[in-house]
């Protein structure tokens, strides 16, 4: 190539700092970013974030909190399992459940249905933390989604 098609520098990689040149529209097309290389671009691009044990950088979109097996392990060591847990709702769920066929006939309180593999606790006053014998039916799914659904649905009172 001839000397005289040889260009300038006019703006630096914002990576390694090595000069380069770059059409003025690109530069401004990038917010002044220009590299030099995709491999300078990539560095760019990479987001690290450190291993909570012993802080060596991992990538952020593995969503992982700790580099390896081994800060796992000692990270994990640390933490008491099944003691103090939070309360956990599908347990309480079933519980419930349990109690509510235990306690009455194994079937929908509507229809009758009878397959108790997929009946569904209802809160008939709609709050869940009110699970008091009273205030739970066992329906169906169908009757369930019709108790929550229909009476507030866009539908009622537009088709005769």
């Amino acid at each position: 190539m001839s000397e005289r098609y040889k260009r300038n520098p006019n703006t630096k990689c914002i990576v390694c700092n090595n000069p380069i040149y770059r059409r003025p529209i690109e530069i401004k097309r990038n917010n002044g970013n220009a590299f030099c290389s995709q491999i300078c671009y990539g560095l760019h691009c990479r987001k690290e974030k450190p291993c909570i044990v012993c802080g060596n950088p991992i990538l952020a979109g593995a969503h992982k909190k700790t580099c390896g097996r081994s800060c796992a392990n000692r990270h994990r060591s640390g933490i008491k399992y099944k003691i103090n847990s939070s309360r956990d709702n599908v347990k309480n769920q079933r519980a419930l459940k349990l109690r509510l066929l235990n306690v009455r006939r194994k079937s929908c309180e509507r229809c009758n249905y009878n397959k108790i593999e997929i009946l569904q606790v209802h809160h008939k006053n709609k709050n869940r933390q009110n699970n008091l014998l009273e205030n739970l039916e066992l329906l169906c799914p169908n009757c369930h989604a019709e108790k929550h659904y229909l009476e507030n649905s866009w539908l009622s009172g537009r088709i005769n």
